[in-house]
């Protein structure tokens, strides 16, 4: 430092940029009107919101399976294509369900983005099998999905994900449907495996808790048609653990989360800028 200033932190670059993003269902109100949306490179960005705001659909969007009717998503500096084109090798998606192939293995299952992208079946077995101890999968290649729990056939999507995809992840309530018990530990896991990769994700969830533990920042959709996305700053320190939840600081920020969402379901911050 000189001249007795301070240095000015880095500037953080855009993972993902979403500029005047509209989109509906035909005969339906919009679900989006001019949304803008920024993800700073390397978060960790969860999504909150009512069921039937349209969450699932903006990542379907920003994935190229659907076509905004205008607005432009750059994800790495690669610019949106034509529909089913998405970003190409920016953006890898991860739906609800793991959607494995029940006559593919875990090995086959999680190479098939790879094959899909053109990468020899030998490569991307390879590559593969590099990942699969580090994501707690060792010694299931040869298994079939049926002979999984919940929690290590969602492993074997987040890795097709982790692996077709290139700097961010769409994760879209990946934990939904396991247990208590399971999901606090597949948190943790994604928590351990996001702290080595430091890949942009951007994340839905309904669970609060979920949302703080994981997150840098929680975004939460204040009206419909979406125009903007409230945000609101995690700044609990890194590395984390589920311990985090018993915090103080946690326990302020959840209160400030609940807060925010009660003023969108009484309509306090509704209304388009």
């Amino acid at each position: 430092m000189s001249g007795g200033h301070a240095a000015a932190d880095p500037p953080l670059h855009a993972g993902l940029s979403v500029q005047g993003l509209t989109y509906g269902f035909e005969g339906e109100e919009p679900l989006f009107k001019g949304l803008d949306l920024e993800v700073p490179e390397g978060q960790f960005v969860s999504i909150v919101a009512a069921s039937g705001m349209g969450k699932t659909t903006l990542f379907r969007l920003l994935a190229g399976l659907l076509q905004p009717e205008s607005g432009t998503i750059k994800a790495a500096g690669a610019v949106q294509g034509q529909l089913g084109q998405g970003v190409h090798g920016a953006i890898g998606y991860m739906p609800q369900r793991d959607c494995l192939m029940p006559w593919r293995t875990v090995l086959d299952n999680a190479a098939i983005g790879l094959e899909l992208a053109g990468v020899p079946k030998r490569e991307a077995r390879r590559r593969v099998r590099e990942l699969l101890p580090e994501l707690g999968l060792a010694g299931t290649d040869a298994k079939y999905p049926h002979e999984l729990s919940g929690g290590m056939r969602q492993r074997v999507s987040f890795l097709r994900s982790l692996l077709a995809g290139g700097d961010l992840l769409l994760l879209d309530e990946p934990f939904s449907a396991l247990d208590a018990m399971t999901r606090v530990s597949m948190q943790q896991w994604l928590l351990e495996v996001w702290e080595k990769h430091r890949k942009t994700i951007l994340f839905i969830t309904h669970d609060i808790d979920e949302a703080l533990l994981l997150s840098d920042q929680v975004l939460v959709a204040a009206s419909r048609p979406i125009t903007k996305l409230e945000p609101l700053v995690v700044d609990l320190p890194r590395p984390r653990t589920y311990e985090a939840t018993l915090d103080e600081r946690f326990v302020s920020l959840k209160r400030r989360l609940l807060g925010q969402l009660g003023r969108i379901a009484s309509g306090g911050e509704g209304g388009a800028d």
